[in-house]
């Protein structure tokens, strides 16, 4: 685990690789996020990069939702995502369950066109599956912004993994 004096002093290219896993694919918000540096603490760290997602323009904030796995059935996992869905239950699921995914991704990318994003840590299989019809009935920009919430609380998560 690296502390978080450590990171403050980190070059910009170190100080984004070494963050790289908080936010799925996008290692530009931990880039831009570095000039703000140094951190006094963790949350002024997290913080500091829900900003720079949020000051993002649309096609970034897209392309960070984007970024994320489908729940359920995705090959391609980063190991992050593998164990955070695996905390959900999401690896030991009945047939019925998995077709239920399946139908709910389906839809949901149908109507918005990017990945039902979800902080499955803080959630069990049962309550992503009740989230997903409620969400559907949200439009696009309220799903953008629940997407990039949920993401928020993901690097939240991540960040503490990774730094103390």
């Amino acid at each position: 685990m690296l502390k978080l004096a450590e990171l403050n002093d980190l070059d910009l290219e170190q100080f984004t690789l070494r963050l790289r896993p908080v936010f799925e694919h996008s290692p530009w918000v931990a880039a831009r996020t570095a000039k703000d540096r140094p951190f006094a603490d963790l949350a002024e760290l997290h913080r500091a990069l829900c900003r720079t997602v949020h000051a993002a323009n649309e096609d970034e904030k897209l392309a960070l939702i984007r970024a994320h796995p489908d729940l359920v059935g995705n090959a391609t996992l980063t190991n992050e995502s593998r164990a955070e869905q695996k905390s959900a239950g999401l690896d030991s699921l009945t047939a019925e369950e998995i077709a239920r995914f399946g139908d709910f991704n389906q839809r949901y990318r149908s109507k918005f066109d990017f990945p039902f994003v979800i902080c499955a840590r803080l959630n069990k299989k049962e309550a992503i599956l009740q989230a997903f019809p409620a969400r559907l009935e949200n439009s696009r920009e309220q799903e953008i912004e629940a997407g990039l919430s949920e993401i928020c609380k993901i690097a939240e998560l991540r960040l503490r993994d990774l730094v103390s």
